[in-house]
């Protein structure tokens, strides 16, 4: 039988096949993706700076506002009439159970007595539309200083009144017995100084703070996106700006948020520092920008307005009480405006996007087993080797517990 040879009749009709199904294709490419890079922690960032160096930053930058943009309006209509959800149970004070289910222990009276830490509850943010427990503060106990009184409490706020689903997970610190360090990852921030400092960079949580590290949380952004400052240990990394929002502590262990160009006349009692874009709150005041819709960037990449993974460091007035909040799915304007509802009255926010924020306590699976990473909260990734022995490329806090309490007899 003779070899029949394609018509151009059925050409022009494979050419119509492909052109209708190259959009689908095209579709279901990026819905892998985008399936993908918020299942496995890597590919994000990966895929980020792969194209930046392609596109630019700039171009990046809006690629992720528009697809942002894009998964808002679709949890919009998916999620319409919501009501927001509560992520755990908020018992009676005495009664609570910790992040991993632990029982508190009978305490133990310190020396010198000191009032115990017990902030107060702010109820919801939005009392119409709130999840069970919202603004209630439930204590987080460490089996390891179960004699202590806690050294944290967290809560869970819903701050925007049009999405059930944001959400702000915020973790309050007493700062009288608990201390905050600031780590540099071991490539970012990218050092801008020259010569570039011979400064050791492991990226991990000292060994000699493992019996007193309580958790960790993530830092601010790579240098790239604004430039933002960094010094630790007396070595600066990359030089403060005047309008940045810094996070400081200084060599009386005190510690301040607030503009650099406000601090910068005390930097040489600054142990370290890091900044962030510009302050969110600064001494109970809300920076325009946040309440004029028309000014719409915030931080160095992303808008005010995109809707993302958000996270954020603040002091109380009397800067006593450390707040540490991460969020899914929030604007800039709902991340600051909860965080100063939970008692924060100078904010500054840290990194975004859903790879980077997160905040994890440490835990013994074992008595004198190694610890492990466990995570605030369902839905933020994380590795069980977090900080302690997975090197972190970018910078990032912890704390430790500053006087360590004394022991029950017979333990």
């Amino acid at each position: 039988m003779a070899k029949r040879h394609p018509s151009a009749s059925d050409s022009k009709t494979l050419w119509k096949r492909w052109v209708m199904a190259a959009p689908l294709s095209a579709l279901l490419v990026i819905l892998v993706l985008w399936f993908a890079v918020h299942r496995v922690a890597w590919l994000g960032p990966f895929m980020a700076n792969t194209l930046r160096t392609v596109l630019g930053t700039d171009n990046v930058a809006r690629l992720e506002d528009t697809a942002y943009a894009v998964e808002d309006r679709f949890n919009r209509w998916w999620k319409q009439g919501e009501r927001p959800k509560a992520h755990w149970q908020v018992p009676s004070r005495n009664l609570s159970d910790d992040a991993t289910g632990d029982k508190p222990q009978p305490k133990v009276a310190s020396e010198p007595p000191m009032p115990p830490f017990s902030p107060a509850d702010v109820g919801p943010v939005h009392k119409s539309w709130s999840a069970p427990g919202d603004g209630q503060w439930v204590p987080i106990v460490d089996p390891r200083f179960s004699s202590a009184d806690p050294f944290m409490y967290k809560t869970l706020l819903h701050p925007d009144r049009n999405r059930s689903w944001a959400e702000l997970f915020v973790v309050a610190v007493d700062l009288r017995r608990v201390k905050l360090h600031s780590v540099p990852g071991y490539r970012e921030p990218k050092a801008t100084v020259t010569p570039e400092p011979t400064l050791k960079r492991p990226g991990l949580v000292p060994p000699e703070h493992h019996d007193v590290v309580l958790a960790a949380f993530n830092g601010g952004f790579m240098t790239e996106h604004g430039r933002y400052g960094m010094m630790v240990k007396g070595v600066t990394l990359v030089p403060a700006r005047d309008r940045a929002c810094t996070i400081a502590e200084y060599d009386d262990g005190a510690l301040r948020i607030g503009t650099w160009s406000k601090l910068k006349a005390r930097e040489p009692e600054m142990i370290w520092y890091r900044q962030a874009p510009n302050c969110m709150f600064e001494e109970g005041r809300i920076h325009p920008a946040l309440v004029n819709r028309d000014s719409r960037h915030w931080g160095a990449t992303l808008d005010g307005d995109t809707v993302i993974r958000r996270s954020a460091i603040g002091l109380n007035p009397t800067r006593d009480t450390l707040y540490v909040g991460i969020t899914n799915h929030t604007t800039a304007h709902a991340i600051a405006t909860g965080m100063r509802h939970a008692g924060a009255s100078d904010v500054a926010q840290l990194d975004v996007n859903w790879s980077y924020p997160k905040f994890v306590f440490f835990r013994a699976p074992e008595p004198g087993s190694p610890l492990e990473a466990v995570a605030l909260a369902d839905g933020f990734e994380y590795k069980k080797g977090e900080y302690l022995r997975d090197r972190s490329l970018r910078d990032f806090f912890y704390l430790t517990v500053a006087q360590p309490p004394a022991k029950t007899a017979g333990k």
